[in-house]
């Protein structure tokens, strides 16, 4: 009768919790620095998430580090109480296949919350590249091999990952030049000290649109149609066949957290995702809102999965790894 009563009241309280929540802010935790691509993600989502949570406070924390595991890892080891989120990106997908060793496992240590959006990419240059188009940047590529600098973010980040692939494509090794960030790296890139970046529109479609630098190509199936990247063309019509990335970013709580806190953070960001505000934010960076299977936490992770999966050759073949 006590382990009845016991199992009883473990019950009535589970349920009260999450009757209550959330009864205090929320934080969710950017691996990444403050003011990057990925962070301006994350405020935007926080404002639009506040309105469904009953207008609960959601603080952005940036725990910076090593691919982005730092601040997954704390998510990871995080009380499950839905007070501790994580949002990231791609990275989630490339950590299994960088990290030497992980401290935490993505298909097992997380509650999968949801997709948020798919963020294209650009390949973009220095303002003082003499290539015209794709075409002609290709032949440059090709006549000064050995002495090109491809910047990017740091490993693990978005313009790493789509540096390497685009590399491959090209069949041009060039020397990988990680940043603390994307700010920095791109600076370097407008001041010439860096030739080429492969970063997300979120942080390229101002610079485009300001003529800081030169845009070759965006990594979509089809042009886009944003003001600033309209005129840009696909690299596969450029040449380079089944050349397609983007970067999505996902929400995720630790392993453990109530089921019904599950429901109501993906209900929540749901609601997110359909917000004229949001959406529109979004649409001006060249991101797309999900709107498909992938904002169900089942269809979430199963997608990290395959992602995994389709990462794990271009990494091996660049043999760049985090101890």
């Amino acid at each position: 009768m006590k382990k009845l009563f016991a199992a009883a009241m473990a019950v009535l309280s589970f349920a009260a919790f999450a009757q209550s929540y959330p009864s205090k802010p929320i934080t969710i935790v950017v691996p990444f620095v403050a003011g990057g691509p990925t962070d301006r993600v994350a405020r935007d989502l926080a404002e639009a998430m506040r309105k469904p949570l009953g207008d609960v406070s959601i603080i952005i924390e940036n725990v910076l580090g090593a691919g982005s595991s730092i601040g997954s890892n704390k998510v990871a080891k995080a009380n499950p109480d839905g007070y501790t989120i994580l949002l990231n990106h791609i990275a989630m997908a490339s950590m299994p296949n960088l990290l030497r060793n992980m401290p935490f496992k993505i298909d097992s240590d997380f509650e999968y919350l949801g997709m948020i959006n798919d963020v294209p990419m650009t390949v973009i240059t220095r303002p003082t590249m003499p290539a015209k188009n794709f075409k002609e940047l290709r032949d440059w590529l090709n006549a000064n091999k050995g002495k090109i600098n491809l910047g990017n973010a740091g490993i693990g980040s978005a313009s790493h990952l789509c540096g390497l692939m685009f590399q491959n494509a090209v069949q041009v090794d060039m020397t990988s030049i990680p940043y603390k960030g994307t700010a920095p790296a791109m600076t370097d890139l407008i001041g010439g000290q860096i030739d080429l970046m492969c970063d997300q529109t979120t942080n390229t479609s101002a610079q485009i649109e300001a003529k800081k630098v030169n845009a070759y190509g965006v990594t979509t199936a089809k042009r886009l149609t944003t003001p600033a990247l309209k005129d840009i063309p696909t690299l596969q019509e450029d040449g380079l066949k089944g050349f397609e990335v983007t970067i999505w970013h996902g929400l995720y709580a630790p392993k453990g957290t109530p089921p019904d806190v599950v429901t109501k953070l993906n209900t929540a960001l749901k609601a997110a995702l359909k917000d004229p505000d949001f959406i529109k934010k979004q649409e001006a960076l060249g991101a797309v809102v999900i709107t498909d299977k992938r904002v169900e936490p089942a269809e979430h992770k199963k997608f990290v999965a395959a992602e995994i999966a389709k990462w794990g050759p271009v990494i091996a073949a660049a043999k760049e790894y985090i101890d």
